[in-house]
């Protein structure tokens, strides 16, 4: 509009507007305008504006006003209260149907509500920490000889945490933390053993650690001080002030308390008791060439803080650019460097050296989708039976209809209904989830370390949204389906309502709930096999009654000793780890028929006695000798697949005795050849190259085989005399088939899961399969009765009623036992090492269970009516 044109008072336009109705306001409006620019030609400005308003004025009549948001919302709440009334009266009119969705719901949302509380835990963790968003882990993926690790890892070499400091543009600070400072600390006659890590100065600028005491720009940066937490302190000291005094580590050097912080979070990634000063590492290691060796990834987790406005790919080039600079130093290596934000450490991709143990991304995908599943069979059978009582229901919708409710009035109806149920079932789901969280948390050692779980008000918000939202889920298609229906058919006759009469998708859907529940109790029937398998695996050597004790820094000579004292000890011997556990040591030997050649192998420092005692099979040569403290590594023992890898004298183990191989550039003289064994858990890759190298000092373990018919009055009597040496850290013992079994703890845990999963399936299907069978027989129960009067049998009335369900369970296992069969075998298995073999047994177990559970619900319901007297049912006839 021009500066200079004439036009009604806004403000009375805008309050016409306000108060007009919406269907009216078009044409009210142009009319106004109309009279307006008539008037201003023929009356003047002042004149028009003035009609304009009082004919504003004129026009505020009970017929053109607008139906005041207020009213509305009173309407709807009115509706709502009507629909909870009438759900209400629905529920407790239909006791069994209400029961069975109650239970079936509240039984898979307490998946659901474990679920959350492990997503909200795994979410919650680290985000304590101010600059969170902001910082980054740099990780590496180590490459030899073009064979790159399947995973990267979370550790880094410290050689490039001190490049990306003092070099890389864009980064505000870099946190390092060195694995390696575990050991004993003491105050006077006190000793605690206490866990840490070596770190820098800008650990406390990088992470929101709250120190209480001390500079948290100084507390680690003057070399030998020490930050403790609160517990460590009062372990140490009690309620005394510490800052500023000493301790000493390991009986070797003084450390000074230079912080004191609270204590770590449960929701930290990060977990320490102690840190100490890396410049203070830097002194002690300084003639160490490998502790700032470009291919040492394995020790230290490097951290960086950016710039809110930082630029990740330019990052990563300039991370590109120095594994091309630096790969050099090493031969035939490559060090791979990545960003991994701090927000997805515990929720991300599976790492090797994690800094503590993490959830991962796969298990969170494989348990979220489990719980999914079984949500999603609790709402078919909601529906199933919703839909299935559609003809009693059918004439309540069309009288609704016939007093003007819409199609929304009716879907809002049973979406309301759904929703209360779903509430109601909440109420019982939170009371299993009291009860279960405990057992839960204690599955696995990992999942009591990681997960808290407590009732915080938005966990709580949270439970409450998922019931609405399952409601909504659940009571949606049904509320569709009753929307749809004529209101002057269902009046007339509610057997011409035609929608789903042929009742495919209520058949459908009970074939899906058994085909989920087959495929979850065969698959944990196979799982579970797996289990046994593995644990029963031929390692290729004796585990039997040996006791792993760890020495924990004490000196094996003298527990030994002491040991030999008892008469049920046969044989000790020493290692430095337990192999077929999981633990695993690598390093690199040299072809020497090829100098140009190497290849990765596993070992194992061990002595004169560890073969004889696990009975290792020698197929060539002879044991190691005992040897002085002080004598050189000169004599290496290989199993056969070293020297098909190396071809060392054609494979020829006779042959390859004296030959000289060179393993961490030491050349060591071949003096046997023993039969392949399983170095890493049996459900790791069979035929690892493995060398058994001799040595008196590098130990961590004693092996004590042990000849008692009582082993645990031999086991106290080992702790009476560890306690004697040692009386500062308790006994760490195990028996090697149980550190066998625990190495599979995950997948005991796993078999727990899967189990319990299977089992609310089975009971969720079955109550969904009980509210149809009851509902057929309701149906059918005057063709029953007629059947009776005129000569059927029992068995003849029972096989009527329940041959319908018995084809749908056949379809189920037709269609469940194949999926699961490949499921594992194209899928699972490719993947898993030594494996058993699935056989039909695994499945038949899982199938007669269902078919017995479900036989249970169909016979109690069909027998009944079967039973039922024809002359009281057909009285009124």
């Amino acid at each position: 509009m021009k500066p200079n044109e004439q036009h009604p008072p806004r403000w009375a336009t805008r309050f016409l507007r306000w108060y007009c109705k919406s269907s009216l306001i078009e044409d009210l409006e142009g009319d106004l305008n109309e009279y307006f620019e008539r008037n201003l030609k023929s009356k003047g400005a002042r004149r028009a504006r003035l009609i304009y308003v009082i004919d504003v004025f004129k026009f505020l009549r009970l017929y053109t006003l607008r139906k005041p948001e207020f009213i509305n919302l009173l309407i709807n709440w009115i509706m709502i209260g009507s629909y909870i009334k009438t759900s209400g009266r629905s529920i407790v009119r239909n006791k069994l149907f209400s029961a069975i969705n109650i239970v079936g719901l509240a039984i898979s949302m307490l998946v659901g509500l474990i679920m959350i509380g492990t997503l909200l835990d795994m979410y919650s963790y680290d985000k304590f920490h101010e600059k969170h968003d902001r910082i980054y882990r740099v990780i590496s993926r180590y490459e030899y000889l073009g064979n790159k690790d399947d995973q990267f890892n979370a550790t880094n070499s410290l050689r490039t945490a001190k490049s990306i400091k003092e070099t890389f543009p864009g980064q505000e600070d870099v946190a390092i933390l060195r694995r390696g400072l575990d050991g004993d600390f003491q105050v006077g006659d006190k000793i605690i053993p206490l866990k840490g890590f070596w770190s820098n100065e800008a650990l406390f600028n990088v992470f929101s650690f709250k120190l209480l005491q001390g500079n948290p720009a100084t507390a680690l940066k003057d070399p030998f001080s020490v930050v403790l937490t609160e517990e460590s302190i009062k372990k140490l000291f009690g309620n005394e002030n510490a800052l500023g005094k000493t301790i000493i580590l390991n009986k070797d050097r003084e450390y000074t308390i230079t912080g004191i912080t609270e204590n770590v979070p449960k929701l930290s990634h990060i977990k320490f008791d102690v840190l100490a000063s890396l410049s203070g590492r830097e002194i002690t290691e300084k003639d160490n060439a490998n502790e700032m060796a470009w291919d040492n990834v394995w020790n230290a987790w490097v951290y960086v803080l950016l710039p809110d406005d930082a630029n990740l790919a330019s990052f990563q080039v300039n991370l590109n650019e120095l594994s091309k600079k630096e790969d050099p130093s090493v031969k035939n290596t490559h060090i791979e460097l990545a960003l991994q934000p701090l927000d997805k450490i515990m929720i991300g991709e599976s790492m090797n050296n994690q800094i503590s143990s993490v959830m991962g991304s796969a298990l969170l995908w494989i348990f979220g989708g489990l719980s999914f599943v079984v949500l999603l069979s609790a709402c078919f059978n909601y529906t199933n039976l919703s839909i299935a009582r559609s003809l009693k229901r059918s004439r309540e919708v069309g009288i609704r209809k016939v007093i003007g409710a819409m199609k929304g009035h009716v879907i809002g109806q049973f979406v309301v209904e759904a929703i209360i149920i779903s509430l109601l079932s909440l109420i019982a789901a939170f009371v299993l989830f009291l009860l279960i969280k405990p057992y839960f948390l204690t599955m696995h050692s990992d999942l009591q370390e990681l997960l808290i779980l407590d009732l915080k008000p938005i966990l709580i918000g949270y439970f409450i949204l998922f019931a609405i939202f399952v409601g909504v889920a659940a009571g949606f298609f049904p509320a569709l389906f009753f929307a749809r229906i004529n209101a002057i058919q269902a009046l007339k006759n509610t057997s011409t309502v035609r929608l789903f009469r042929k009742v495919n998708m209520r058949k459908a859907l009970v074939v899906f709930q058994y085909c989920i529940s087959i495929m979850l109790i065969t698959g944990t029937l196979i799982i579970y096999k797996q289990y046994k398998h593995f644990l029963a695996f031929d390692l290729g050597y004796s585990t039997e009654n040996i006791l792993n004790i760890q020495l924990q820094g004490n000196k094996a000579e003298l527990l030994k000793k002491e040991l030999n004292e008892l008469p049920e000890i046969k044989l000790i011997s020493k290692s430095a780890l337990i192999t077929s556990v999981g633990s695993m040591y690598g390093t690199i030997m040299k072809n020497p028929n090829n100098p140009e050649d190497s290849a990765g192998v596993r070992f194992n420092y061990v002595d004169e006695n560890y073969i004889p005692l696990h009975e290792h099979h020698l197929l060539a040569g002879h044991n190691f000798l005992p040897k002085s403290d002080s004598a050189k590594e000169t004599e290496v023992i290989v199993n056969q697949q070293v020297l098909k890898r190396f071809n060392i004298a054609d494979q020829d183990p006779a042959k390859a005795i004296g030959e000289s191989v060179k393993i961490d550039r030491i050349e060591l003289q071949i003096i046997g050849v023993m039969k392949d064994f399983q170095y890493g858990r049996a459900n790791n890759a069979s035929g690892e190259k493995v060398v058994l190298r001799y040595s008196n000092h590098e130990f961590d373990y004693l092996n004590v085989k042990i000849l008692s018919s009582d082993l645990h009055a031999t086991y106290a009597k080992i702790n009476a005399i560890w306690r004697e040496i040692d009386s500062v850290h308790p006994l760490e013992a195990k028996f090697y088939d149980d550190e066998i079994e625990q190495a599979f703890s995950g997948l005991s845990a796993s078999i727990k899961l899967a189990g319990a999963l299977a089992f609310l399936a089975i009971c969720i299907a079955s109550l969904g399969l009980l509210g149809m069978v009851v509902f057929t027989t309701e149906t059918r129960i005057k063709e029953i009765s007629i059947r009776k009067v005129m000569g059927a049998s029992e068995g003849k009335l029972v096989y009527l009623l329940g041959k319908g369900f018995y084809i749908l369970l056949t379809i189920a296992i037709l269609i469940a036992l194949p999926v699961t069969y490949l499921l594992f075998d194209k899928v699972f298995f490719p993947n898993l090492a030594n494996h058993a073999p699935l056989s039909l047994v695994d499945g038949l177990i899982g199938v007669i269970a269902v078919i017995g559970i479900a036989s249970i619900m169909i016979g109690s319901q069909t027998l009944k009516v079967a039973r039922s007297n024809p002359a009281e049912v057909l009285k009124n006839e």
